[in-house]
């Protein structure tokens, strides 16, 4: 699969999970669950998810599924890890509101998961 069709089916499988657990964030932290512990919920949920959605279509990957998961889980347990790094300092420390930050995230943590997922997660042998 080419880099540019792979990347438009990316958005797209991105975007429509993105703006659900986007709309989820926002469901679940007014009703009272923490900023961290909604990422937490919903990264779980998204990655599965965006995981069969990603193989099947995205990147057409014939390959293994126990090997090609494993990588993919290394690459979003990275992914959130980082995401909850920059949640805390960028919400808890400097004080910026959850919403704009996470919303920021999405997009920066979006890109860096794609570029992995093609030259190592997805990539052909």
């Amino acid at each position: 699969m080419s880099t540019p069709v792979a990347l438009v089916r990316f958005g797209a499988v991105g975007l429509l999970s993105n703006v659900l657990l986007y709309v989820g964030y926002l469901a679940i932290t007014a009703l009272g669950m923490g900023h961290k512990s909604a990422v937490s919920v919903l990264y779980c949920v998204g990655v599965l998810q965006s995981f069969a959605l990603n193989k099947r279509w995205t990147f057409r990957h014939e390959g293994a599924v126990r090997n090609t998961l494993a990588r993919y889980w290394m690459v979003y347990l990275a992914a959130y890890l980082l995401n909850l790094l920059l949640l805390a300092v960028l919400v808890d420390v400097a004080g910026f509101p959850h919403q704009m930050v996470q919303a920021v995230l999405v997009a920066l943590i979006a890109a860096l998961t794609f570029a992995v997922q093609k030259f190592w997660v997805f990539r052909r042998t």
